[in-house]
């Protein structure tokens, strides 16, 4: 606990609540959203895992309020470009994709306990953002990471624009 100027307890805020302090959802605000498997396990290289989660990604139900603009799935982290929607917030909109691709995790995989890290990490692109370019970036990840030479050939992910 702190000491306030006025003399009150202020409540010091750790761990995934000091990351959600200033966190506002805004409607129409597009997000560079980052979310990591538990303990950052590579949960999504074996291919039926990361085509059951690529399917519970894009579906629709997910989506009905907000746009995903651009995706990736990795092996063990998933980047996203969400356009908020009305009455939306982030949290709720991440805490959905993360529910729906935990379930399609495939039962046959011993599916986890957790399938996702609590947290989330996200950035609020500004107005002069080029979303072409946030969109470049995330679905050029598995070519940095050297999974593949041509993003043709990886499958699991998608833009709006191509």
């Amino acid at each position: 606990m702190l000491v306030g100027m006025d003399g009150t307890a202020k409540r010091t805020l750790h761990g995934h609540a000091a990351l959600r302090r200033g966190r506002a959802s805004i409607s129409g605000q597009a997000y560079l959203v980052t979310c990591v498997t538990r303990d950052r396990r590579p949960l999504f290289s074996d291919p039926a895992a990361a085509h059951a989660v690529a399917r519970a990604i894009t579906d629709k139900r997910l989506w009905y309020r907000s746009r995903l603009l651009a995706w990736v799935l990795m092996p063990d982290h998933w980047h996203g470009l969400i356009e908020l929607g009305p009455m939306e917030t982030l949290s709720v909109c991440v805490q959905r994709l993360k529910a729906n691709t935990a379930r399609a995790y495939p039962a046959s995989r011993g599916s986890p306990r957790r399938v996702w890290e609590a947290s989330f990490h996200d950035r609020a692109m500004r107005r002069d953002d080029d979303l072409r370019i946030a969109a470049r970036y995330v679905v050029a990840n598995p070519l940095r990471a050297g999974l593949v030479e041509e993003i043709g050939k990886y499958p699991y992910w998608d833009a709006m624009w191509l």
